[in-house]
């Protein structure tokens, strides 16, 4: 059987474009032939589904043709196991070492990723001086912290501000010994190295061949005590040699369980910087950085309709951006405002169905106006706020396009963003429009149990 399996897919590689087969075909493995039903194993739970709903009956039809029987399908999903590494550091080199002659292992930037730099970096007020350090910190001269902590939720971006940091120190100096590692790496390699009594290579690696410590996820040692020890005094050497150490982290070290107060101490030393949340209009300008990135061309109203919805993080935007090429693509579709409510649908499957009428009904109930006041041109306080209000719920609870929420107001794109602008700004000051439109926000939600 695995002959005529291996003619299907020769087939359908015929029939389907490339990058299809070789991203959904291809990796299809045949795991069991028993009474005319084939299993087919796929690497991951959403190639599982997607070769149930695009591919299923394609493979059905060739096995049949090709077999001259009925054959049914299952599928499941088989992840290729991986046997675990012996750290790069203790792999042994092809080459005899010398005597009285060092052997350098190299600055190796393949463990940069190539697009983790500062110019592809997008700033906001949500991470402006955690972008600012971290270029003092590999550029300036006259910086005088060696020590940098990074804290932020995943997806975020401080492993793309740490890596920025790796790629400029060696682009200024390739010879610079920048070392980047995860912590659970570090504590696998000195694991490694105390089973194997290569503990000195160790201890010389990060503490007098290393010149830039790049320490990713310093959280991971929660609880692992003599890796905090360790990793104490690496730390202690490296910086009574001036040498440069950026961490980054989802928890401040007191925060994290089991972490010494010696270490805890060691990690904030230096300079402190937080990477919230992308704010609206940080979302919209990752949207349009990506949108290039991905070769999108993306309209107005549906660049600012991602932005609105996609407020997690920048690998939900990422994940939405690549699903909207990928249905484009793969089903031949026009990428619309249909188009980017189906992804986000997928990304936001809780989102609640609220009309633009529900948002109005509530805000007429709540302030006493009539509707026409919505419409009015009139500036007054009595009649903009409410209609100010009415903007915001809209765009927070409504698939509505700016052009849309316009057209019921009778305004355009550019004053409903102002009005969506204004209340934002007043939530953040005026402590009785926030309390309001918490109130209001309440009453929508109660509108779709």
């Amino acid at each position: 059987m695995s002959n005529i399996w291996e003619d299907v897919k020769n087939h359908i590689k015929k029939e389907l474009p490339e990058k299809n087969y070789s991203l959904w075909i291809s990796p299809l493995t045949l795991l069991d032939d028993k009474s005319n039903q084939l299993t087919l194993g796929c690497p991951n739970r959403f190639s599982y589904n997607w070769i149930k709903e695009n591919y299923q009956s394609i493979i059905e039809k060739k096995l049949t043709a090709l077999s001259n029987d009925s054959y049914t399908l299952s599928f499941k999903v088989t992840p290729t196991k991986r046997k675990q590494p012996v750290p790069d550091m203790f792999k042994e080199s092809k080459q005899l070492n010398l005597p009285n002659v060092s052997t350098k292992r190299g600055n190796s930037r393949r463990r940069f990723n190539r697009d983790f730099t500062f110019d592809r970096f997008v700033v906001g007020d949500c991470n402006e001086f955690a972008y600012s350090a971290s270029k003092a910190m590999a550029l300036g001269d006259t910086w005088s912290y060696d020590s940098l902590f990074m804290l932020s939720k995943t997806g975020l971006g401080k492993s793309h501000l740490s890596q920025s940091i790796g790629h400029a120190i060696l682009d200024e100096n390739p010879n610079v010994k920048a070392y980047y590692i995860t912590a659970e790496d570090f504590v696998n390699e000195m694991i490694f190295a105390i089973k194997n009594n290569r503990i000195d290579e160790f201890k010389n690696r990060y503490r007098r061949s290393c010149d830039v410590l790049l320490l990713e996820e310093v959280h991971f040692l929660s609880g692992k005590e003599k890796t905090q020890l360790e990793l104490g005094y690496t730390l202690d050497a490296l910086a009574n040699d001036g040498k440069k150490i950026i961490f980054t982290s989802s928890l401040l070290p007191d925060k994290m369980p089991n972490m010494t107060k010696e270490l805890a101490s060691r990690l904030t030393s230096g300079i402190i910087t937080t990477l919230e949340k992308p704010d609206y209009k940080t979302r919209l300008k990752i949207i349009e950085k990506k949108s290039i990135d991905y070769n999108l061309n993306l309209l107005e109203e549906i660049k600012h309709y991602l932005a609105k919805y996609l407020t997690r993080d920048v690998r939900q935007i990422e994940s939405a951006l690549r699903c909207l090429r990928a249905k484009a693509e793969l089903l031949k579709a026009k990428i619309d405002m249909d188009l980017a409510r189906e992804v986000i649908k997928c990304h936001l499957p809780g989102q609640n169905d609220i009309a633009i009428s529900d948002v109005k009904k509530v805000i007429c109930r709540y302030f006493k106006i009539d509707p026409e006041v919505l419409h009015s041109r009139s500036r007054k306080k009595i009649h903009s706020f409410p209609r100010n209000i009415y903007v915001y719920l809209c765009r927070t609870h409504t698939d509505a396009t700016l052009e849309e929420i316009g057209r019921s107001i009778d305004r355009n794109h550019s004053t409903v963003l102002y009005s969506f602008e204004v209340i934002e700004k007043k939530i953040k000051i005026e402590n009785n429009v926030k309390k309001q439109v918490d109130f209001l926000n309440q009453k929508l939600k109660d509108l779709t149990k």
